[in-house]
């Protein structure tokens, strides 16, 4: 019953839109509702299993074949070890257009083990947790994947759905290479979800970012009985870090630079012959980034001459800012209004105030009421993703979806705890939805997907992408 009060209120919610949809549309939605609540067991046992399975960058083996297994399974045709990775996939289903594609990711984060507890008890010490809540990610987009294909093979929506398995969105930015390599070139519209302590559209976007490895090579010798002799690559490294330092007080507010020194010599009583930093470098548009890197190089040479060693710049990766596209996030925040908020249970809060107080923020519990979407950009918030290379190359929406409680720091060993129970497969359930039902908007509506599409030709008109990559293929683990 309630099912269909929601579907009626939908209606009176899109009446006066320019893109309102038919009553069929309501009708396939509660089909697709129906076929994640029939989903949600086995949705909540991939999760967990990926929950403990923890596996970071191009490492996720066993996450990745539990996806593309299920994905297979449910009658979609499976490529696996797209783009050089062992552990990229995609699963697809249909034919013709529209062409649209849903995003699933599942690495963890080094060193974040952790219990769904609200003490910090890790589960092994030093493994890693997922502190980005990646478990919950991948398995929601396939649900809203599979919902989609089952309504295709029902005759009931045409088109077709690509799910992508991308790994390695906290290191080397899997998706970046799945750009490069032409993979989302033929999509009408990507979806994607990302788990949060708030439910909302996502038109602040994201910093881009590009990631190097600063070398230096010196000249060993004894520490103590020849210093004369060496050529300290440490002494290079220490005065070029100390200048990005100084840099700091010098750029605008929106720039983050950050590092931490990958090899620092090894015994004191040996003047080192190598030394090297990894530096990220952020700002709210990747031109400004790019003016940044030119200026860390000059840098990196200058402290090279001042200690008469050499010195080498590594891209290793690099991510542009986001794109979001506000026709879709219109379609999109019309079917959170219609879903409602995200309801939890007295255990779940008390959880989510005890999580909170032992990690020393305000004990406000949950929020899953879906915010107002203001479509205006606001601040960028910190943080950067390969999704972003995408949006420019297809329009792109991203949403996120609470699955911690309020405040909590992520990348944390709080939201690996909440992201094991049941608050982060709350979260997953009602992603499934949102993004299922906003699917089906664009699979009906060409309308809606010619304003997205013409938005998104505005927003890029004299762009050419290019993927900030090193040539070859991704570095693997063995490679690293």
């Amino acid at each position: 019953m309630r099912l269909f009060t929601l579907l009626a209120g939908l209606v009176v919610l899109l009446g006066n839109c320019a893109l309102a949809q038919s009553v069929d549309n309501l009708e396939l939605k509660t089909a697709l509702l129906r076929s994640v609540e029939n989903q949600y067991a086995s949705l909540q046992s991939m999760s967990d299993e990926i929950w403990r399975y923890a596996e970071t960058a191009l490492h996720e083996s066993q996450s990745s074949e539990l996806l593309a297994d299920y994905a297979a399974r449910q009658g979609f045709r499976v490529v696996r070890g797209i783009a050089g990775m062992p552990t990229a996939f995609i699963a697809s289903f249909g034919a013709g257009r529209p062409v649209i594609g849903i995003v699933g990711e599942y690495d963890a984060l080094p060193r974040l083990s952790q219990a769904a507890t609200t003490t910090r008890q890790p589960l092994q010490p030093d493994a890693p947790g997922h502190g980005c809540g990646h478990n919950l990610y991948g398995v929601a987009s396939l649900a809203a994947a599979t919902a989609i294909k089952q309504l295709m093979e029902a005759g009931k929506l045409q088109g077709t759905i690509h799910y992508f398995g991308t790994p390695a969105e906290e290191s080397i930015g899997g998706k970046t290479y799945m750009a490069r390599d032409g993979l989302f070139s033929d999509l009408d519209v990507m979806v994607s979800w990302h788990p949060d302590s708030t439910t909302r559209i996502d038109v602040s976007g994201s910093q881009a970012m590009v990631e190097t490895t600063v070398a230096f090579s010196g000249t060993a010798s004894h520490a103590a009985f020849d210093p004369w002799n060496g050529r300290s690559a440490l002494d290079g490294l220490e005065l070029f870090t100390h200048s990005l330092n100084l840099l700091r007080e010098h750029v605008r507010p929106s720039v983050r630079i950050h590092y931490s020194i990958i090899d620092g010599g090894g015994a004191p009583n040996v003047v080192p012959a190598t030394a090297s930093a990894s530096v990220w470098i952020r700002d709210t548009e990747i031109d400004s980034v790019m003016q940044l890197l030119e200026r860390m190089q000059v840098m990196a040479k200058g402290a090279a001459m001042a200690a008469n060693v050499t010195t080498e710049t590594r891209l290793v990766s690099g991510t542009y800012n986001m794109l979001n596209n506000k026709e879709a996030a219109k379609i999109a925040h019309a079917n959170m209004l219609w879903l409602g908020p995200i309801t939890y249970t007295d255990a779940e809060t008390t959880f989510a105030i005890e999580l909170q107080t032992a990690m020393g923020v305000p004990p406000a519990g949950l929020n899953g009421q879906p915010a107002p979407l203001e479509l205006e950009k606001t601040a960028v918030e910190g943080g950067s993703t390969d999704l972003a290379d995408v949006s420019w190359i297809v329009p792109t929406l991203d949403i996120n979806v609470t699955t911690a409680p309020v405040d909590i720091p992520w990348h944390s060993w709080g939201v690996v705890a909440s992201s094991g129970m049941s608050i982060g497969h709350r979260g997953m359930h009602y992603a499934a939805q949102v993004l299922g039902t906003t699917m089906i908007d664009l699979y009906q509506s060409p309308a809606a997907i010619d304003a997205i599409n013409a938005e998104f030709r505005e927003d890029t008109s004299g762009f050419a992408y290019r993927a900030y990559v090193p040539d070859g293929p991704p570095p693997l683990p063995e490679d690293r």
